[in-house]
């Protein structure tokens, strides 16, 4: 990729509107960044299944990323779109999906994600057995992990390798696991693998169900790590969509100060989201973010950017800006 060329078209071209937003919200994670600031990075929707892998796992390698929070559903698609690609889908014309077309789909078992369709054997499946394995071997031993940290194990174990289908590079749960990056994963127990879980602890193929930590957990480590890097640097939230993955993180400033009672403990540094969510009232993923400072979560000077656009579109590109490509 030719060094700045994306950055050169970006800046020439993106000059008003959501398009300036994008830019200067990079610009900003990029001096965010200079000045020895972190950044998390909030997962919703279906970006794993988008591909972000691409453009993100060299953020996780160049140390543009320091702690991620995302769905369920982000952490295991990537790993499914590692060991199963070859075996997708794509469906341009979803759009014209009639009933009994989608009914045909789930009975090949090819799972829906807008146009795109993952398979439940070579995917779902695949990881689920060897998940399994690490889960009743954590149980036989008394340990307990969270869900991102059993994904770690299964990656770094190498059980996977031979499942391989697309360049190892563009996984970024694979990068987040080389450097054993912080992550949180609320609500985990609505993703595919926490629902073979629970299927699992029913049916009594693991009988301590929390073997795999999960919520509050995630919550109370999230503080931790909060109290200790504030300390050292200034936090931004670069937030990808809505929902649990941006609301369970960001809350954690708050609770610190007003339930916690601690002193001192820094707002975070720098405010981005993008979203196709219209602005609205009684809306987290819509809400401006000058309501969050009503909240506790920024100060009247943080820098804040929305962008309201696609972020399969949007996320890339502000990417390749803070990579200078």
């Amino acid at each position: 990729m030719e060094n700045g060329k994306i950055t050169q078209f970006l800046k020439h071209h993106f000059r008003h509107f959501n398009a300036a937003a994008l830019v200067d919200a990079a610009e900003g994670y990029k001096r965010h960044i200079e000045r020895g600031g972190k950044m998390m990075i909030t997962l919703a929707g279906a970006m794993s299944t988008a591909e972000l892998g691409l453009s993100l796992a060299e953020m996780i390698r160049q140390d543009k990323v320091h702690i991620i929070s995302c769905t369920g559903a982000n952490l295991e698609e990537d790993i499914f779109n590692l060991i199963a690609h070859d075996f997708y889908e794509r469906v341009p014309n979803y759009r014209d999906l009639t009933p009994e077309d989608e009914k045909a789909l789930l009975e090949r078992r090819m799972n829906r994600v807008t146009d795109t369709c993952i398979p439940e054997e070579e995917a779902m499946r695949r990881l689920e057995s060897v998940l399994m394995e690490e889960w009743t071997e954590a149980e036989s031993r008394g340990e307990r992990y969270f869900p991102h940290e059993f994904m770690y194990r299964v990656l770094l174990s190498g059980k996977l390798e031979k499942y391989y289908q697309i360049d190892p590079k563009d996984s970024w749960v694979l990068a987040a696991a080389e450097k054993n990056l912080p992550m949180v994963v609320p609500g985990w127990e609505d993703s595919t693998m926490g629902n073979m879980y629970a299927a699992r602890c029913m049916a009594g193929q693991i009988e301590n169900v929390h073997t795999v930590r999960t919520g509050v957990e995630y919550m109370i480590e999230l503080a931790r790590w909060y109290i200790e890097q504030s300390k050292q640097a200034p936090i931004g939230f670069f937030q990808i969509g809505g929902g649990i993955a941006g609301d369970f993180p960001i809350c954690v400033v708050p609770m610190l100060h007003q339930d916690l009672k601690l002193d001192g403990i820094p707002v975070w540094s720098y405010f981005c989201q993008i979203s196709d969510s219209t602005t609205s009232y009684g809306s987290y993923s819509g809400a401006v973010p000058n309501e969050k400072i009503t909240w506790g979560k920024l100060d009247v000077d943080t820098p804040k950017y929305v962008i309201e656009s696609d972020a399969s579109i949007v996320a890339p590109l502000i990417f390749a800006i803070v990579l200078g490509w």
